[in-house]
């Protein structure tokens, strides 16, 4: 799939400008992670970006069908980025840009992360502890900590908005 806001190519990293890359899913620890990206963006200068990473139907059998299905998840996400969009907004008083991607999601957050050079921190946001453990966050610990490039933080998808502003 492809992105929504299309990225700056060729930008260059201006020093105390941050960008926060946040991989957002349809749940309440990605919203405080969304949260948190912007209150630091806020708070220093810094830019959030939004990224929502869509597996491909399983169901290829009949085209038209598969192609539905796709049409079908693209619109949700477009509206779950739009949403957590507006919440950006409301706290940093800047547009974050939006990015749907299609395809495994570690490989997708790699690749989109290395197409981006003005990414400086992946933000997740991690379930509670009475919802176990995300499969984002086993991913990451598992998989991904040797590849990435950029350093890696994790927000606890429990925190309230005291806790968030204290650390911002």
């Amino acid at each position: 799939m492809s992105e929504q806001t299309p990225p700056e190519s060729g930008a260059a990293h201006v020093a105390g400008q941050v960008t926060f890359l946040v991989c957002v899913a349809d749940d309440g620890h990605s919203e405080v992670a969304a949260r948190f990206a912007a209150l630091r963006a806020r708070n220093s200068g810094g830019r959030v970006a939004l990224l929502h990473v869509v597996q491909p139907p399983e169901f290829q059998h009949w085209a038209a069908v598969g192609e539905l299905m796709r049409q079908e998840t693209r619109e949700e996400a477009d509206i779950l980025l739009q949403t957590m969009a507006d919440k950006v907004v409301e706290v940093a008083g800047q547009a974050p840009s939006m990015t749907v991607r299609e395809g495994g999601i570690g490989d997708e957050i790699l690749s989109h992360i290395a197409e981006n050079e003005e990414i400086n921190l992946l933000v997740v946001g991690a379930a509670p502890p009475d919802q176990g453990r995300g499969s984002l966050i086993s991913w990451l610990a598992g998989q991904l900590a040797g590849q990435l490039n950029i350093p890696l933080v994790v927000v606890p998808g429990n925190l309230d908005d005291e806790q968030l502003r204290d650390l911002t």
